[in-house]
């Protein structure tokens, strides 16, 4: 066993998980050791008692506990198959010294997870291009919703993207095709979420229950969500085109909140099944025809500030093929909508 140390946080290394930076230190500390240090207190930062997802600032002092005198084992990363690397480097749609953007396809999921050892932060070993590391994660998107999602290229652009999402000074615009008619066209949605657990031994199958506003403050664990939502064109009264910029960023936001004023998402059987009360015409959110029972959610486009020019930089993914098809049904093309309709709101 080792003795107790003292390690400062350097420059490179503040606003990263706890939990993160603990591994990166001692890679042979498993994520269950490190959350078991954090309850008894053996973990602290500048004195105090800290939780594994507390985030670390330059310059704090964190005491490290006596750990087992183990070797570090070498970091093994999964070998990325050629036709996965093909894939996943046909998906960038944005490249530069500092960020990544990907059109990440519908299906794929963002990180590995229960069963899930395919996921965009695994593939990211293919998208190293000219440098060393391979690009982080800074945000996240459903598995089934499809769209821009932004990678950083160095632990600096990392942090200065995630603090630019942390503050709400990133702008993401949602495309999707809903059940019914959303009135009034041009709205907001407050309602606030609490997760409901799932029916698995890790949580699987886990939903966001919506609740007013004057039950948030009452409920346990219940935060605070705002949607802003445009409906852009109809198909009749069966089924709506609508633009979403989610305002807070909360997990299922969007499709508990378009379910939840009776509306929900094309192919959401989460939350919108044939069970679902809706405004369109009782189909829940399964239209039948040729609509394709995927989800219809797709991360159309980002702004946010570049991380070294700070110039600012707008990001455009096209829509996946199913989606595509069902816009050709509908008789809409992406030409039809304007690429910030809540530009004059902001």
């Amino acid at each position: 066993m080792s003795s107790v140390q003292t390690l400062t946080i350097g420059p490179d290394d503040g606003d990263q998980r706890l939990d993160r930076w603990f591994r990166r230190q001692f890679p042979h500390v498993q994520q269950g050791r490190i959350e078991k240090m954090c309850r008894k207190g053996e973990i602290r930062v500048d004195g105090g008692r800290v939780k594994p997802a507390t985030r670390l600032q330059s310059g704090q002092a964190v005491r490290i506990p006596p750990l087992p005198d183990t070797a570090a084992p070498p970091v093994q990363h999964r070998a990325v198959s050629d036709a996965d690397a093909r894939m996943i480097q046909g998906c960038v749609i944005y490249r530069d010294d500092a960020v990544i953007a990907l059109n990440k396809p519908s299906g794929l999921p963002t990180q590995g997870g229960s069963k899930q050892t395919r996921h965009v932060d695994g593939l990211a070993e293919a998208l190293k291009f000219d440098l060393d590391e391979k690009p982080r994660l800074v945000h996240r998107l459903d598995k089934d919703t499809s769209g821009v999602l932004l990678l950083a290229r160095t632990r600096a652009a990392a942090r200065a993207l995630t603090a630019s999402m942390r503050h709400k000074e990133t702008r993401k615009i949602y495309w999707a095709l809903v059940a019914g008619v959303p009135t009034p066209y041009l709205g907001e949605i407050r309602f606030g979420l609490v997760k409901a657990p799932g029916r698995g031994a890790a949580g699987e199958g886990e939903r966001m229950i919506a609740l007013h506003p004057r039950e948030i403050d009452d409920t346990p664990g219940a935060k605070r969500a705002h949607t802003l939502y445009a409906t852009l064109y109809r198909a009749g009264s069966r089924a709506s085109w609508v633009a979403m910029e989610p305002i807070t960023g909360r997990t299922h936001q969007l499709r508990a909140h378009m379910a939840e004023i009776g509306h929900p998402i094309v192919g959401d059987g989460k939350y919108g099944g044939s069970g679902q009360e809706n405004l369109g015409d009782g189909w829940g959110a399964q239209l039948g025809g040729v609509i394709s029972k995927k989800l219809h959610l797709h991360a159309r486009m980002m702004r946010f500030e570049h991380p070294e020019s700070r110039k600012q930089i707008t990001v455009t993914a096209p829509l996946p093929d199913h989606m595509a098809q069902s816009w050709e049904t509908f008789g809409w093309t992406d030409d039809l909508a304007a690429e910030d309709p809540f530009e004059a709101l902001s």
